[in-house]
């Protein structure tokens, strides 16, 4: 957190947009340099705690429970299937695959969650709780553009 204290502030782009996305990209690096020690990123955290809520997903359900593109999510089960950490089986149809947890997918979520609340701890105390609420609420705010 010294780092960020001597670059805070940054001169903002005069585009909305520029600003969100150089904050989404600077706070997933903060979350992925927290989630190190447990080996996964932030956007692999949040696959395998869907999955842990979870019996099976198919692939084209868990996309849509975490609104992001089939694309994106393959490429973010890569490294989760070569690390033994999901599986993938045949659905219902030869056309349809189910993703789940393995063992070691399950403990590594759990250790990634005490991972995720020390950034969360850490973000909270750089924000104060006013300005995390703010946020908070833009946020939701902002994506409720793309329903």
């Amino acid at each position: 957190m010294k780092n960020q204290l001597l670059t805070y502030p940054k001169q903002p782009s005069i585009c909305n947009c520029m600003n969100v996305r150089r904050a989404s990209r600077a706070v997933t690096q903060f979350y992925d340099e927290q989630l190190k020690p447990c080996g996964i990123t932030i956007a692999q955290l949040s696959m395998l705690l869907r999955l842990k809520e979870t019996d099976a997903l198919t692939i084209s359900q868990l996309a849509q429970n975490m609104r992001i593109d089939r694309t994106t999510l393959n490429r973010n089960m890569k490294p989760l299937l070569e690390n033994g950490l999901i599986i993938l089986q045949q659905g219902k149809d030869s056309r349809t695959k189910l993703v789940s947890l393995t063992t070691q997918g399950r403990q590594t979520a759990e250790e990634g969650w005490s991972c995720w609340e020390k950034a969360q701890e850490l973000l909270l105390t750089y924000l104060g709780k006013e300005d995390t609420a703010k946020l908070t609420a833009l946020l939701n705010k902002l994506e409720a553009l793309a329903p």
